[in-house]
């Protein structure tokens, strides 16, 4: 089988690539011959954590914010459609116009259509037209959807008209981890996001000026390109000694270390259906506040701690929150139980096997273990 669109693996940029670092080493030790589509540079090849029984396939693409998503798409799916695997696992509903490249081929596809890419405020108006239509590509072209949350699939069968898998992110429940130095444990504030507007970065960082005057706040994460909010998040960290900013953190043992000792985490998403930083935070017993959305809540269920996306409310219910323990430790408890209980990666990479079985003819299927 084959995986198109991430970056490849083992890569830590974003949920899908968490999604396949998770998944390929799964069907591997069920017996699947599993190649994994990506990019120069993108993956480490002495990555601890990487498994060798999983193969790897590098193709060409161009670097740009706009660009890459499409060229790495369109290579990966034309030497995928030359050497003709049993089934595709095919990420982004960008790579719906390469779709038929593959049904040519006669390769089912499962195609997991991530989030409502045309709603996000980071996309102008042409880079949500390509999305849009490769939406609509992927509805006539792909054999099967996958949703990652139930709210996303309603969302396609009202502007589709199609049912699909529902099949969310998981999430690892670590071990005690030693916590980051100069933290203490329940004692500061974390925010972890890529830094686009619909994260509620500004918002964070704007409430973050009043919070850092009573507690510790730390926040993980970049652009990627660099730019407004960047600058923003490094001019506050240079002039406040209670801020601290990590950039991008690759490494998952020091992550799950700063949610699991985080007096509460903010999550900021606003689209995008289940989203895996959320999820791994639950897992993690991160006290979670979260911005009311329907994506959120779904996640959270009828317990979850809320706040409007604004600097003032984020400000007032993380206060909140910080000052009362007994409502954190009931916060971080009812989150990993939930993860448990609907998150976990055994269940999810279990279903996309089910899923990605039923594709591919009883003859043809692997000797899976």
């Amino acid at each position: 089988m084959a995986i198109i669109g991430t970056r490849g693996y083992p890569s830590y940029y974003g949920g899908f690539e968490t999604a396949v670092r998770k998944l390929a080493p799964f069907l591997a030790e069920r017996g699947w011959d599993v190649t994994v589509y990506g990019r120069n540079g993108s993956t480490l090849d002495d990555d601890p954590q990487r498994d060798h029984r999983v193969n790897t396939r590098v193709t060409r693409g161009v670097e740009s914010k706009s660009l890459s998503t499409l060229s790495y798409g369109l290579t990966a799916s034309l030497d995928a459609a030359l050497r003709k695997p049993d089934v595709a696992l095919v990420m982004n509903v960008a790579n719906g116009y390469f779709l038929p490249l593959l049904k040519a081929r006669g390769i089912p596809t499962l195609v997991n259509v991530d989030g409502i890419e045309w709603d996000r405020t980071k996309w102008g108006r042409l880079a949500k037209s390509v999305f849009h239509t490769g939406a609509k590509w992927t509805a006539r072209h792909g054999n099967r959807l996958v949703y990652d949350s139930k709210e996303i699939g309603r969302r396609w069968k009202s502007e589709f008209g199609l049912e699909g898998e529902f099949i969310p992110y998981g999430g690892d429940e670590p071990a005690d981890l030693p916590i980051e130095p100069g933290l203490v444990h329940r004692g500061y504030i974390l925010l972890v996001a890529r830094f686009v507007p619909e994260n509620t970065v500004p918002e964070f960082v704007k409430a973050a000026e009043v919070l850092s005057k009573t507690y510790p706040v730390v926040i993980v994460g970049s652009s990627g390109y660099g730019g407004e909010i960047d600058d923003r998040v490094a001019e506050l960290a240079k002039g406040n000694h209670n801020v601290q900013w990590l950039g991008h953190v690759s490494d998952d043992a020091r992550l799950l270390s700063l949610w699991q000792h985080a007096g509460v985490y903010f999550h900021g998403h606003s689209v995008g259906g289940t989203n895996p930083a959320l999820v791994q935070a639950m897992a993690a017993g991160a006290p979670v506040v979260a911005r009311d959305t329907v994506y959120n809540r779904e996640v959270l269920g009828d317990k979850a701690i809320l706040a409007a996306p604004t600097a003032a409310d984020i400000a007032r219910v993380i206060t909140k929150t910080m000052d009362a323990p007994s409502l954190r430790e009931v916060s971080s408890a009812e989150s990993v139980q939930r993860a448990r209980e609907y998150y976990s990666w055994v269940g999810v990479n279990s279903h996309y096997e089910r899923a990605l079985l039923e594709l591919i003819p009883a003859s043809a299927r692997p000797a899976v273990k």
